[in-house]
């Protein structure tokens, strides 16, 4: 079947329909990645979004139950070059049509995405309509498009994140024996904020020696501290920062009682809470391969990134220095508080998918809990 892709800015792009039959309605970004899309289905900072991938075959290594980072997959929809039915892996379990379609999620390949993504980086992320039923005709699926509320002011975070209270034991996965869960007694406690938290930063923190709990968004301060953890974490997550200022809130409330670390929204709901702003990318940076350098040390990581929001350092005025910078752009990728132990990063150490550089973090923050015990 016919699929179409409408732009709000009016570009069109038609191909075929894979996945579920229906209408998806989003802003359109587009990935980088070679692998791991999977990953990048299940990713709760993908919520809100059609995602177009650029490397061109996709679909070949099929889908598994255990290359997931969350409870289901959260992109409204996706976008492929050139769809393989026919996977080709040993760990494959499932068609990647037959898990789009089991979770109502459109996908459209054989358009030219690398026209595609060009008309992205020219124009900026634009909201956009994936029909796959056949049902409007182009024109009115723009309008669709343009009548989409814009990322900026939507807070996401309310439908990505947990209801209630939870523990996360599993550690990372092994070629051995997949996932497992460390014997060792726990050597820390951490509260973990989800505003949409993929799991493998679980996984790590739990390999790290760490007991976690992770708690709904919306948590007060003062709960966290009954917890009596040795540090908190703030998770990644969807949508505009400055539309959730309850996080801000409950964050600058811990601000100085506990060691804090945070990834990605988490990095930006900390910048708002020590006074800083944010501001909306042009088309964000998403994929595997985006170096950041540690002005600390000077070295260069290749990171694995999903964001379309930065921190306005200069809006800090001093209370927080720069630590990492984006080396495509020198947007701010890293920020720690001058007095007090706190710090974050834009990107994403635990990969998933992407590069393992920037794992060193977990036992940066291991290390901040250890020295302000």
């Amino acid at each position: 079947m016919s699929a179409v892709l409408a732009l709000a800015d009016g570009r069109v792009f038609h191909g075929a329909a894979f996945g579920a039959r229906g209408q998806a309605t989003g802003e359109l970004v587009f990935n980088t990645s070679m692998s791991g899309y999977q990953e990048i289905l299940t990713d709760p900072s993908y919520c809100g979004q059609l995602v177009a991938m650029t490397y061109p075959e996709i679909g070949n290594v099929g889908v598994n139950r255990e290359d997931v980072e969350s409870k289901r997959p959260f992109v409204e929809g996706f976008i492929v070059k050139e769809y393989w039915d026919i996977p080709s892996n040993w760990r494959a379990q499932q068609s990647l049509h037959s898990y789009l379609e089991e979770a109502g999620i459109p996908g459209i390949q054989g358009l030219d995405t690398r026209a595609l993504v060009r008309h992205i980086r020219e124009r900026g992320a634009v909201n956009a309509v994936l029909a796959t039923d056949g049902k409007d005709d182009p024109d009115t699926l723009v309008d669709k498009a343009r009548a989409a509320p814009s990322m900026e002011g939507r807070d996401l975070v309310r439908i990505v994140t947990c209801d209630e209270p939870y523990q996360w034991t599993e550690g990372c996965w092994h070629l051995e024996g997949g996932y497992q869960t460390p014997t060792a007694a726990p050597k820390k406690r951490v509260v973990a904020y989800d505003f949409g938290i993929k799991q493998n930063i679980l996984r790590n923190l739990v390999d790290n020696g760490c007991e976690v709990t992770v708690v709904p968004a919306d948590t007060p301060a003062a709960r966290v501290l009954d917890l009596n953890p040795d540090g908190v974490f703030l998770s990644n997550g969807p949508g505009d920062p400055a539309a959730a200022p309850y996080a801000a809130a409950h964050v600058r409330d811990l601000v100085g009682k506990k060691p804090i670390f945070g990834i990605c929204l988490g990095h930006q709901i900390l910048g708002l809470a020590l006074g800083g702003s944010t501001y909306k990318l042009k088309f964000g940076h998403h994929g595997g391969n985006q170096p950041v350098m540690d002005l600390t040390t000077r070295k260069v990581e290749v990171t694995s990134q999903n964001h379309g929001f930065a921190v306005d350092v200069q809006s800090l005025k001093g209370s927080a220095d720069l630590t990492h910078i984006n080396l495509n752009d020198e947007t701010v990728e890293g920020l720690a508080h001058r007095d007090v132990p706190v710090f974050s990063v834009q990107y994403h150490p635990e990969a998933s998918p992407g590069p393992h550089d920037a794992n060193y973090l977990f036992a940066r923050f291991i290390d901040l809990m250890e020295r302000n015990s």
